[in-house]
This record gives structure tokens, C-alpha cells and sequence, in this order.
């Protein structure tokens, strides 16, 4: 059973800040890094071709030369950076996955299940067995997986249904994990 002496010193304290008195731990993990980067590869796709039509257009628009910067024409390629930068940004965006793997709490405690993430500002998210309805474990053959404790559903911008999921992401031993939570919901109803 994972405890609070296997988290980094820091993230110790910071869960021990949000326990309240008389609540008592009954497990603790982070995210396996490696995993929880997987996430990022969905959007890593998209920024493959972007980032391959921002350099072709720079290169287009310089055209495909290096340019002299002498005249006002020839600074037109520089209106390209912006869309590239916004391609290598994604392009690294499993490496920051992973650096934000390292800063994320997954607790259960007797009272509620929490995720603490952040490392400046600090977001705290506190499910209460009430809260826990529908819950949905993803588990991959290594054992590990996801637990979704809450779903809710939202439109985006272009006006389609979409669901943003909460819970426990990238966790080692997802079905112990399920059956911890699941005592903490079956505690709430008695």
C-alpha cells in the first residue's frame, strides 16, 4: 500500500496540509510519468503537419532563401514565428505531461478522494462518496490505468457535446485503487 513517505518531501507536506483533523490516509500515489505522457500524444499528432506547414510557409514566403531584412517585403516571413512557436509548443507537449505528472497527488482517505496538482498555484479537487456516481476504470494490461470518480459534460467552442473526466489518471494498480474507492462510496451510503 502505497503511503505518504513514498511521495517527494515537498508533495508530503502539501498532502498533510490538506488532510483535515481526524481524517486518516489510505493511499497515496502520483502518476507514472511514462503514462500519464501518453496523453499528450493525441495533440502531438495534430502538431506534426502544423509545425511542417509553419516552416514550408516561412520558407515559402522568404522565398526559400535567407532573407536580407533590407526592405519592409522581406520581413513578411517573420509573420510565420508565431504559428511555428505554437508547433514546437506542442510538439513538446508529452514532455510536459510528464514534468506535471511529477507535480500531481492522488489520495483516498476515510473521508473523500482528492487530486492535488500544481506546483505554485495549487488546485485542489475533493470528491465525497456522494460525488462519486458513475465510476469507470480503464486498466491497461500492466495492471495500470485510469479511474474516472466524475464526468461532466460541457460544449466547446464550436457548440459540440463533449466530457471532461475527472479522477485518478495514469495510477499503477488501478483495480486496487477501484475497490479503495469503492469502500469509501459504500462507507458515504451506510
Amino acid at each position: 500500500m502505497a503511503m505518504i513517505s513514498d511521495l517527494p518531501e515537498p508533495l508530503q507536506n502539501r498532502l498533510r496540509s490538506e488532510l483535515k483533523p481526524g481524517e486518516s490516509l489510505v493511499w497515496t500515489a502520483q502518476p507514472n510519468p511514462a503514462r500519464y505522457m501518453k496523453s499528450g500524444f493525441k495533440n502531438w499528432l495534430f502538431f506534426i503537419p502544423w509545425t511542417a506547414f509553419s516552416v514550408f510557409w516561412i520558407a515559402g514566403a522568404s522565398g526559400f532563401q535567407m532573407p536580407q531584412f533590407n526592405s519592409g517585403a522581406s520581413l513578411f516571413p517573420l509573420f510565420g514565428l508565431p504559428f511555428l512557436f505554437i508547433g514546437l509548443g506542442g510538439l513538446g507537449s508529452p514532455l510536459w505531461m510528464r514534468y506535471k505528472a511529477r507535480t500531481i497527488i492522488y489520495a483516498v482517505t476515510d473521508q473523500r478522494a482528492l487530486t492535488i496538482e500544481g506546483k505554485k498555484s495549487i488546485k485542489v479537487k475533493s470528491y465525497l462518496a456522494s460525488d462519486i456516481v458513475n465510476m469507470e476504470r480503464t486498466e491497461h494490461p500492466d495492471g495500470s490505468g485510469d479511474l474516472i470518480l466524475r464526468s461532466e459534460p460541457y460544449r466547446d467552442s464550436d457548440g459540440d457535446r463533449q466530457t471532461k473526466h475527472y479522477g485518478f489518471f495514469a495510477v499503477d494498480d488501478v483495480r486496487r485503487v477501484e475497490t479503495l474507492v469503492g469502500k469509501l462510496v459504500q462507507s458515504g451510503q451506510s
